[in-house]
């Protein structure tokens, strides 16, 4: 069973022209499917053209970034809904990736970091108001904002089972959080890096079950890449060392998390 990456950003390499070579060194490497996740209005179009182009290969969701929310946040989110429902068979796999971001706010500026993280809290809630009545997976990105966000999933009454925490950088007892509640964590090369020692015991704690790989592509690439540009075909050295950590074949491993995505994305066998 081919590895999927379950979480990328493909429109940077749209961009430069080589998305169909990122996509064949993925298919070589193993990584036979692709989340490509929506962060604004300017890629949500884009990734489901990618699905339709390259079907049961790219898989899209939509959602409106934490560091995508400005004052004119509601005009973006009220486009989210139409996304929905399939196109030519094709329909969103999740909402996201939304949630909370402490860390890009202005470092100079304290009112205006309180306006624009009190915008995020307003994207966020609308957007988990909408997964609610979609009854649909949400991605989240959460910075330095763990305990708000686990507070306002709560507080909205989503079904935890539905919810990932992307490129999970906490440690093992937020972990362990989660998964009381029933949500899991997604794992980037981060689990690679040596200084990410708490992360991996977090992967740890939550155990193969649950577990996802992702890129988060172009972004964040694992060892021996760290410091370049990532891509989909590098979540193999993400599962490889992955493998190493829970002590079991790179074949179980590969199995069993490309079955966790595919349940949590509910994506076509």
């Amino acid at each position: 069973m081919g590895l999927i990456d379950s979480h990328a950003h493909l429109d940077s390499y749209a961009r430069q022209g080589t998305l169909d070579e990122v996509l064949a060194r993925a298919r070589e490497a193993g990584v036979g499917e692709v989340i490509a996740i929506g962060t604004g209005v300017d890629d949500w179009s884009f990734n489901r053209d990618q699905a339709l182009a390259h079907r049961r290969v790219v898989h899209y969701t939509v959602g409106l970034h934490p560091c995508a929310v400005d004052e004119k946040w509601e005009a973006s989110v009220a486009q989210i809904e139409g996304f929905w429902g399939a196109v030519d068979g094709i329909g969103p796999a999740a909402l996201g990736e939304c949630g909370l971001d402490r860390f890009h706010l202005p470092k100079d500026d304290a009112a205006g970091a309180g306006r624009i993280f009190s915008w995020q809290r307003d994207a966020f809630a609308a957007q988990l108001a909408l997964a609610r009545r979609l009854g649909c997976p949400v991605v989240v990105h959460s910075r330095g904002a763990f305990a708000e966000c686990v507070e306002m999933i709560g507080a909205s009454g989503v079904d935890w089972s539905q919810i990932v925490f992307h490129c999970f950088s906490e440690g093992p007892d937020e972990i362990r959080e989660l998964n009381r509640r029933g949500a899991r964590g997604s794992f980037t090369g981060i689990l690679t890096y040596k200084n990410a020692e708490s992360v991996r015991a977090a992967a740890r704690a939550q155990g193969l079950d649950r577990l996802m790989v992702e890129t988060d592509a172009p972004y964040l690439a694992p060892v021996p890449h760290r410091g370049k540009p990532n891509e989909p075909a590098y979540v193999r050295h993400t599962a490889e060392f992955a493998a190493g950590l829970f002590g079991v074949p790179f074949e179980e491993f590969a199995n069993r998390t490309t079955a966790n995505a595919r349940a949590f994305f509910q994506l076509p066998c």
